[in-house]
């Protein structure tokens, strides 16, 4: 399986539903939590393109955030990228 990062920030529903979704599709992940740390964040903006949080990585690949990934999921798509 390949290895998942999610970005979050302490306040953020979203990141707490994409992390209640990962769990319950047996996901290990590491969680980074870009709450206080502005250059992780800007780090964030350049390698996803995105300035809001949940930011989700399979592998190297930047994912998008929690609508995005249910909706890899919802074409069959998110358990071929975590596969590969």
């Amino acid at each position: 399986m390949q290895p998942v990062r999610i970005y979050t920030t302490l306040t953020c529903g979203y990141c707490q539903a994409a992390k209640r979704f990962l769990a319950g599709k047996g996901v290990v992940y590491e969680e980074i939590d870009v709450s206080n740390d502005d250059a992780q964040r800007a780090w964030l903006v350049q390698a996803s393109g995105q300035r809001t949080v949940p930011q989700i990585f399979i592998g190297e690949t930047s994912i998008g955030g929690y609508t995005d990934m249910r909706g890899l999921d919802q074409r069959g798509e998110l358990d071929r990228l975590l596969n590969t």
